[in-house]
């Protein structure tokens, strides 16, 4: 995620897209400017098209054109919306994942003794673990062995399991209840420590719910028919009232329909890597010096 200061203009003005929108946006800029100056050429220079005479007859084309315009305006408005609150959902995901683990690590530390050094350190191993096998999970390059090590039979115990967030979350949920068990945790404490657990669960499911379920196909599949007939037909719209100054507006028209729907593309999946997504990577470290802080002495920090 890229960090900016909102206040300075001339930085968004010169600033170019990501590599991502670029590399689908360049190439399809440049086939409708060579499309539309086809156009106007054959119309003007091979077929003769008099463009003064023919006025009167393409002015409800035109109108039309012009409606069908703001009805495509609408569609990407929405567009944009739902994909930007698919982003802001995950950022409100991973929010409560930072809050729910220092919750959690809080009540812990008042809880366990200040020398049980063993299970401070394994939960704030396997806390940091949680975040870290979240973003990697939203991702689909969790992997066992980029986790820390809680302790011998870390792995051997973990790598049956395929969802890797909710092994690592049955870990911590059956370790409390072992210190329950022994004593170690009362009955209210245990209920204390039970509500961010159930967040974590909660976090990771929510996450899923976004990455895992798109936009739905149909209106997908209109809205980027709309917007491929309405930009085919640009230059036959306006190459009557402005001849070859046809070419630059439909090159500018092209780029902003164009630049809203794949930056709405981009913004949708809000979990990967590119430059307009979460900072999930920072918030996952964010996690790890949090309930280090909070379960580990200050010599156990590093």
């Amino acid at each position: 995620m890229v960090s900016y200061n909102p206040r300075v203009w001339f930085s968004f003005i010169f600033h170019s897209y990501g590599r991502q929108v670029m590399r689908i946006l360049a190439p399809v800029m440049l086939l409708f400017t060579l499309f539309t100056a086809l156009v106007c050429y054959l119309l003007i220079e091979v077929a003769h098209f008099d463009i003064d005479t023919m006025k009167h007859h393409f002015t409800i084309n035109h109108t039309l054109h012009s409606l069908l315009g703001v009805v495509l305006g609408l569609f990407l408005v929405f567009r944009t919306n739902s994909a930007y609150d698919r982003w802001w959902e995950g950022r409100r995901q991973w929010g409560q994942l930072v809050n729910s683990t220092r919750n959690f690590s809080f009540k812990l530390a008042s809880i366990l003794p200040l020398n049980d050094l063993e299970n401070r350190k394994w939960f704030a191993v396997m806390l940091s673990n949680l975040a870290a096998s979240l973003r990697d999970h939203l991702r689909d390059e969790a992997q066992l062995d980029k986790m820390e090590s809680a302790g011998e039979g870390f792995e051997e115990s973990l790598k049956h399991h395929r969802h890797l967030p909710n092994g690592l979350s049955l870990k911590i949920y059956n370790r409390v209840m072992d210190l329950h068990k022994s004593n170690a945790v009362s009955g209210y404490q245990l209920l204390m420590l039970e509500h961010e657990l159930k967040d974590f669960s909660d976090v990771i499911g929510a996450c899923e719910r976004i990455k895992n379920t798109p936009i739905p196909y149909s209106y997908m599949m209109y809205i980027k028919q709309f917007i491929f007939l309405y930009t085919i037909t640009l230059p036959f719209a306006f190459v009557v009232s402005s001849g070859y100054f046809t070419i630059p507006i439909v090159m500018l028209t092209t780029f902003v329909i164009f630049s809203v729907e794949l930056i709405a593309e981009e913004i949708e999946d809000p979990f990967g890597g590119d430059m307009n997504d979460l900072p999930t990577t920072a918030l996952a470290l964010k996690i790890r010096e949090g309930v280090i802080e909070i379960l580990l002495p200050p010599e156990l920090w590093d």
